[in-house]
């Protein structure tokens, strides 16, 4: 009976250390692994228009993602970004089709190209200020869409 209770007592022990050690390892986890923060912008734009100026958070890395949802005019580019406060953007990235090339650069000048969101490439993404980008409807008809930041 005592060599039951015995290897009982080392079976419970051994479990307790089992969880303890789990429940070590979680919560470390949980410091490590933070939830994303995100900013969504729709955006109808008449011909020649602008949206209102966007600015992302500094000095982290931004992932910046656009979907362009007129009928004829769709696609999607995406870059990655980092704010430098009153000084410039910076990103990387990959244009929309019919090119699909990268793009890459940094600026503070108002109207540098960023990113292109449509396939016919006169829809894009611009520098507005050394602190934000605005969205640039070149095209001669309403464009629609969206862009998703994330960081």
């Amino acid at each position: 009976m005592k060599e039951l209770s015995l290897s009982r007592f080392f079976t419970l022990l051994v479990g307790a250390m089992v969880a303890a050690a789990t429940i070590a390892v979680t919560v470390h986890a949980a410091d490590a692994v933070t939830t994303p923060s995100k900013m969504i912008l729709k955006y109808s734009l008449a011909p020649g228009a602008n949206s209102t100026a966007v600015t992302p958070v500094a000095n982290v890395p931004v992932f910046v993602m656009g979907v362009q949802t007129t009928l004829g005019y769709r696609g999607v580019g995406q870059v990655s970004l980092l704010r430098i406060s009153g000084s410039f953007l910076e990103w990387t990235g990959i244009e929309s089709p019919a090119l699909a090339v990268l793009t890459y650069g940094f600026s503070g000048t108002a109207g540098t190209h960023i990113v292109y969101l449509d396939f016919s490439h006169l829809v894009d993404i611009e520098v507005s200020t050394p602190n934000s980008f605005i969205i640039h409807n070149a095209n001669s008809i309403n464009q629609t869409g969206q862009v998703t930041m994330i960081w």
